[in-house]
């Protein structure tokens, strides 16, 4: 459902019901309620109109219009509101890991994404700044926005320290862990069904090694230089051999930290950091190279 879809079904649903309505009749009471631009509430209103829910006054203001008792409906006062279009950080956060996929530098005009996603500039402002401290953006004074564009070098040096600080996690963490919770997680990795396309991968044992290890100079490596590459990496759990690849890796960390085989534990680790990404390592390069075929260069699922 679009924002317009959105907006034309719930205040229809409010009018039909009777039910009072959220905000004053107007572009900007609307806009603001909804938090979008003037477009899809122009939108909105149109519909309405055509739907005989709404018109104009001779002041060219809108007014409800009456409606027959046979045109109410009354069982909307009970009916459930429309589904809520996705939040738009979430969809513009995908177009742009789509984007950075590319590996080109892209600057980001704030006015044109108002109008591409149908909300405020405000709110295109908020939504960058937060992408920018999640790592996907970097704010340039006088220019703008520019997206990160994803770099082969940069994932292979990203999981060449990944790859020592995590061991070094799991080995400081080997004392604290708690065989429930492993078990937990573990349960949580279910390999899918014969013919099951979608499934969720579970990523949670790197972060449990993380913070039960207890050192405050790995988890924050993680927390500022890992968030751009989780994003990736959750894009890439859409691969389906890539997310199977993933589970049974974590699987076979999982097992062997329940059966307290370290030695095996910290292999099976090992392996999987530096094998578990073939989809982002085979991507095109900036400049049309692809990445070397080594297993030096892989990262978290």
């Amino acid at each position: 459902m679009s924002i317009t879809e959105y907006i034309r079904s719930d205040l229809a649903l409010r009018l039909r019901s009777g039910k009072e309505l959220p905000a004053q009749l107007t572009l900007e009471s609307l806009a603001e309620l909804y938090d979008v631009s003037f477009t899809p509430v122009r939108a909105a209103i149109a519909g309405l109109i055509d739907d005989g829910l709404l018109e104009k006054g001779p002041n060219r203001r809108l007014m409800v219009c009456k409606l027959a008792p046979e045109d109410r409906n009354v069982c909307a006062a009970t009916a459930a509101p429309p589904e809520a279009p996705r939040d738009p950080f979430d969809v513009i956060l995908e177009d742009l890991v789509e984007l950075s996929l590319q590996g080109k530098s892209t600057y980001l005009r704030e006015e044109s994404m108002a109008e591409k996603y149908d909300i405020t500039r405000s709110r295109v402002r908020y939504i960058l700044h937060k992408l920018a401290g999640e790592g996907v953006l970097d704010h340039i004074p006088r220019r703008g926005w520019r997206l990160r564009p994803f770099r082969q070098s940069d994932l292979k040096e990203f999981v060449d320290v990944r790859q020592g600080l995590e061991l070094k996690a799991l080995e400081l963490a080997m004392p604290r862990l708690d065989k429930e919770s492993l078990q937990e997680i573990l349960d949580k990795n279910v390999l899918p069904q014969p013919g099951q396309v979608e499934f969720d991968v579970d990523e949670s044992l790197h972060s449990y090694l993380i913070e039960t290890a207890g050192n405050a100079y790995i988890r924050d490596f993680f927390e500022r230089q890992g968030r751009y590459f989780r994003m990736l990496f959750r894009w890439e759990d859409r691969d389906r051999a890539a997310a199977v690849a993933a589970v049974q890796q974590h699987r076979e960390v999982l097992e062997a930290l329940l059966g307290e085989d370290w030695a095996e534990a910290k292999v099976a680790l090992s392996n999987h950091i530096l094998t578990n990404h073939p989809v982002l390592m085979t991507l095109p390069t900036a400049n049309g190279g692809r990445a070397a075929e080594s297993n030096t260069a892989k990262a978290e699922s």
